[in-house]
């Protein structure tokens, strides 16, 4: 088992009287259904239905003070405070940054809880592991009560990779990207059958429309391109490289009917001069370039 804190997540939380329904009036997942035992992965969109902060929503159980407690970026941190506040009004919900004194850390390769924070599963997919909020200082505290080995960021990141599921800011960019592209309606990130939340026209139109023209998806290699280079087939621009780690893994932004034509004109994709293939991953529900008979 290995345990990694996450340095570049943080804490926010919501409380209050109409923390549930102000939640559930504002996010793309549904806030109805998290329990302590069940939490979810949705996002904060613009009106124009672009992520504007995604995030783990996390509820603690009444004992132990309630209220929910969102895992997010730490750099975004007070954007969703700050946008949050705009939507209050005269809801009675309290929205904390609690970023300073609480971090995010990741567990994987087991399945242990830990009294030292508040442990939830990852929403996204079972392989990714427990999450956990707690002091960072207790980390190798906790890491130890878990009988799991303590190691750097970067080992989490390599599984996150290697699992093919996006960051935002490394995978997609935040205020320009759609959350099918983003892939958030194959990792449960959308609820498409709950009430209205900001954005949800505009997503609930790409769903329905099947329109999702880029995603973002695994990519192998021999050598690593950069972050941010443009990817081609020939002439034609078919994406942008994101993260990568070792190993041959990385993710990139690709436009799925050009990598499909790639595909079928037998041409490479090209990133700085280096070689790229698009790899499938075990969650994939969408048509996949160059699969007639692709599953939804």
């Amino acid at each position: 088992m290995k345990a990694a804190l996450l340095t570049e997540r943080g804490v926010v939380k919501v409380a209050g009287e109409d923390a549930r329904k102000f939640l559930n009036g504002l996010i793309t997942a549904n806030a109805d259904a998290v329990t302590p035992q069940n939490p979810c992965f949705a996002a904060l969109l613009t009106p124009q239905g672009k992520i504007m902060v995604d995030m783990i929503v996390a509820e603690a159980p009444p004992d132990d003070g309630g209220g929910f407690f969102l895992d997010c970026p730490r750099a975004l941190a007070l954007t969703l405070v700050q946008r949050f506040g705009f939507y209050k009004l005269r809801a009675k919900v309290t929205v904390e940054d609690l970023s300073a004194v609480l971090g995010v850390m990741a567990i994987w390769d087991g399945a242990r809880e830990t009294e030292y924070g508040l442990c939830y599963p990852d929403p996204r997919l079972p392989a990714l592991g427990l999450r956990c909020m707690l002091p960072p200082q207790t980390a190798a505290e906790a890491a130890t009560d878990l009988g799991a080995t303590l190691v750097e960021p970067e080992a989490y990141e390599a599984h996150r990779i290697a699992l093919g599921i996006p960051r935002g800011g490394h995978d997609f960019q935040y205020n320009d990207t759609f959350p099918h592209e983003a892939d958030m309606d194959q990792l449960h990130g959308v609820d498409f059958e709950k009430g209205c939340y900001v954005g949800q026209e505009v997503v609930s139109r790409v769903e329905h429309r099947g329109t999702a023209r880029k995603r973002v998806l695994p990519v192998t290699f021999e050598f690593a391109p950069e972050v941010g280079v443009e990817i081609k087939a020939g002439d034609i621009a078919v994406g942008t490289m994101g993260s990568s780690a070792r190993g041959g893994r990385g993710l990139a932004m690709l436009r799925l009917d050009r990598v499909g034509e790639a595909l079928a004109a037998g041409q490479p994709l090209i990133a700085g001069g280096l070689t790229l293939a698009a790899v499938k991953p075990d969650w994939a529900r969408f048509p996949w370039p160059g699969e007639a008979n692709a599953a939804e």
